[in-house]
């Protein structure tokens, strides 16, 4: 019999903004950090804080892990993937690109 499979994780994208700054990451502790932040939004993607905005488009959120000093700014849609728009912090080229 087949051990049963645990929580189901959300399929991650990332908007076109947050594609671009990937493209920039060198560093291996940079993909590592934000690896692992992935990671996190996959398995619970209400864990970040909700920004408060316009109510007119989807609820942008926030999930920030200060011992890897990375920020993702993301939105779930209806179907729960969850979609990455910026990346702060030490995974960021300069700030953030918003929505």
């Amino acid at each position: 019999m087949a051990p049963p499979h645990g929580p189901r994780r959300a399929q991650i994208a990332f908007s076109d903004s947050a594609a671009k700054q990937l493209e920039n990451l060198t560093g291996e502790a940079e993909i590592h950090a934000l690896d692992r932040a992935l990671v996190v939004i996959s398995v619970d993607p209400d864990v970040g804080e909700p920004i408060p905005g316009d109510t007119a488009g989807p609820q942008l959120r926030q999930y920030a892990d200060e011992l890897e000093r990375v920020r993702l700014l993301y939105w779930v849609t209806a179907l729960r993937t969850t979609v990455v728009s910026g990346l702060c912090g030490l995974v960021a080229v300069q700030g953030f690109a918003a929505v």
